[in-house]
């Protein structure tokens, strides 16, 4: 899924192309992709683009009297940019909606056959923030408004980050990257944190972001691609690095395996040489599970 850095990109580019250009039209090519009913996609039509901004991970569009385009590419959703001279960028069964501007065509697409993407459409600011789950953003709380996020719950800190009521735009593979910047277990509770290793994360959540902020959008100066939006990155510390050597202390990247989804880590660096257990391979091999990096290797 497209994380804060992914989809502030989107719309660093986006800004470029269609801020206070027009709304030619709106076509929905797949019925489901559209979740409300009012205002109609026509009303849309002939409105002036005033600006974009991000809420969570959705991008959201605004126009001229006051109506608004949400847009939530969940797992697999993207866009495809296509100049107003140039071919425009079909997407074939992966159409899901074409936005025609004064200056380009914007399509959105999603490849899975599980289509997760969404559009809503609203007549109100007010309607548009009810859509957010009430996250922190990193980039504008205070120390002490992370700390009292952070000792309000009793959770893992994986999956505080990745929590949206918790934390604003983060998900599976940028807190993977945080953890590992702030060399800390993804399995260690919330309440465990003492107030040194709070400050720790919460520096390095902003300034991981930050940097891959940047990076994003020094590398794709262009619009991006498909491709170009993914959760592996070459670029990355341990997110989908499993078996790879720590870039800091080479030992093999681990993983837990859960649902559709895995966490990657450094039992070194994060976990003072311990393993994580996975759930499944654990309670399958019991005791014969090994408790440390030295314990897997010596082993194998």
């Amino acid at each position: 899924m497209p994380e804060l850095p992914d989809i502030e990109l989107y719309i660093d580019r986006l800004t470029e192309r269609i801020d206070n250009t027009t709304l030619d039209s709106l076509s929905i090519n797949n019925l489901f992709v559209l979740r409300t009913v009012s205002p109609k996609p026509a009303d849309l039509n002939g409105l002036k683009v005033v600006r974009l901004f991000r809420v969570g991970k959705r991008i959201c569009i605004e126009l001229e009297g006051s109506l608004f385009v949400l847009i939530h590419l969940m797992i697999s959703g993207r866009f495809i940019w296509s100049d107003k001279n140039e071919r425009q960028g079909g997407g074939g069964r992966a159409l899901l909606a074409k936005f025609v501007f004064g200056t380009g065509t914007l399509s959105l697409i999603e490849s899975s056959t599980r289509k997760r993407a969404s559009i809503h459409l609203f007549s109100s600011l007010d309607q548009v923030l009810l859509q957010s789950r009430g996250g922190l953003d990193l980039f504008t709380c205070t120390q002490e408004q992370f700390a009292h996020a952070v000792g309000s719950r009793n959770r893992t800190l994986k999956r505080f980050l990745t929590d949206p009521s918790a934390i604003d735009g983060v998900g599976n593979a940028y807190s993977d990257e945080i953890l590992f910047a702030a060399k800390l277990s993804p399995l260690k509770l919330t309440s465990a944190l003492n107030p040194e290793e709070t400050k720790r994360l919460l520096e390095a959540s902003t300034d991981l972001l930050q940097k891959s902020k940047e990076f994003l959008k020094h590398k794709y100066v262009n619009f991006p691609k498909p491709s170009d939006v993914t959760a592996f990155r070459p670029e990355f510390a341990v997110h989908g690095k499993y078996g790879s050597p720590c870039p800091e202390c080479g030992s093999p990247i681990q993983r837990i395996v859960y649902a559709e989804n895995e966490t990657n880590y450094c039992a070194i660096c994060q976990n003072e040489g311990r393993l994580l257990a996975d759930r499944a391979l654990s309670r399958l091999l019991k005791s014969d599970w090994p408790k440390t990096l030295e314990e897997m290797i010596e082993g194998g």
